[in-house]
């Protein structure tokens, strides 16, 4: 019998979550929920599963086993922890929140429930970022030295008027970095090791009628004392793929998107070249650098298979709800350095009070 998926929320990335399911033999969407019956309608005649316009509804549906949500990043909190109170396994969007203690809640809820929760983020799962992985397991960078994150991206006014929740505190939780850079962020993290304090500034400078920042900047001191850059951007045209930079003692290592344009050891190995070429192409779309359509689905499907074989070993999956809140942790110390002009230094104890937030909430 196939597992079943249930989509929560019908809108853009909901497509890419039923491609992926598609790929993987013995898996189907069953199910979608969206509280816009035209969405939940739309999507489930692509796809040929039920529409549901009540969560409960489809929670309820026993050919449902695991729920992907893909609501507003801040609207992650009440489906998932619904989902797992109906004994379903999570699966769910970046961010996993927007603030620590609804991070917290999901991970209660589904440890509670005994079910499997995977947050969402694609790049670990791509052939390139798993040869860097290895190479840092396999010390060959020596000591790490520099960990440098750039997502220098570009999103037109209209793609925040398009939607209501799009640069706003309370549904996105952040401009370029909680919204795009985050997928950057997360493999930086998972490279490089847990940040031990950030500074940093952020500014909005070339769209309107948004709450949150449009360009970021911040310096990193990880845990085992390397230094770092995160920067982020929707507002650098026309847009580029993002970047992630490992330095250390002994080698240098360069992610674009997919591709490994840098791979240079001190001790070099007899495959080295032949890696370097045969992934100096590998990127087949504009890696959401100018159009958030222009992505693959397979790093997607991966993660799914990922977490079927999670459910069926009792293992975690390579991305849990701690691997999920870690990269918003990160995010939410480099806004509180923005906001208080102070170096923050991490694990934080409890979400920072962040003013800009608090203004546009009050003013509700």
């Amino acid at each position: 019998m196939a597992t079943g998926f249930g989509i929560v929320g019908c809108g853009m990335i909901a497509g890419f979550h039923s491609k992926a399911v598609a790929d993987i033999p013995g898996a189907q969407v069953t199910a979608c929920f969206d509280t816009i019956p035209e969405a939940a309608d739309r999507l489930a005649s692509q796809v040929g599963c039920q529409a549901y316009y009540r969560l409960p509804d489809m929670l309820a549906d026993p050919q449902v086993d695991v729920v992907t949500i893909c609501t507003p990043s801040g609207a992650h909190m009440e489906p998932a922890v619904a989902a797992a109170k109906a004994g379903k396994h999570v699966i769910v969007e970046k961010p996993l929140e927007i603030t620590l203690k609804r991070c917290d809640a999901i991970i209660r809820a589904c440890e509670e429930a005994g079910v499997v929760l995977a947050t969402i983020f694609p790049s670990r799962y791509h052939e390139s970022s798993q040869l860097l992985k290895q190479a840092v397991e396999k010390n060959r960078f020596g000591r790490l030295t520099m960990g440098d994150a750039y997502v220098k991206w570009y999103r037109s006014q209209e793609y925040y008027d398009s939607g209501a929740w799009r640069g706003t505190w309370k549904l996105d939780g952040g401009g370029a970095l909680m919204n795009q850079a985050i997928h950057t962020v997360d493999l930086l993290l998972w490279l490089m090791g847990p940040v031990a304090a950030v500074s940093a500034h952020t500014a909005m400078l070339a769209h309107e009628r948004i709450e949150v920042e449009d360009v970021a900047a911040a310096t990193v001191r990880f845990e085992n004392g390397a230094i770092g850059v995160i920067q982020a951007s929707t507002a650098a045209y026309p847009g580029f793929l993002k970047r992630i930079e490992l330095h250390g003692s002994a080698g240098t290592a360069v992610l674009e998107e997919e591709d490994i344009s840098a791979w240079q050891f001190e001790k070099s190995e007899p495959e080295d070249e032949d890696l370097l070429k045969r992934m100096a192409g590998k990127t087949q779309t504009g890696g959401g650098a100018a159009d958030p359509a222009a992505i693959g689905h397979h790093g997607h499907t991966a993660l799914f298979q990922d977490v079927l074989q999670a459910m069926e070993s009792g293992r975690a999956p390579l991305i849990d709800g701690h691997q999920g809140r870690r990269s918003v942790e990160a995010i939410l110390a480099i806004y509180a350095a923005a906001e208080t002009g102070q170096t923050i230094s991490l694990p934080l104890k409890h979400d920072p009070v962040l003013q800009a937030r608090q203004q546009f909430e009050q003013a509700e």
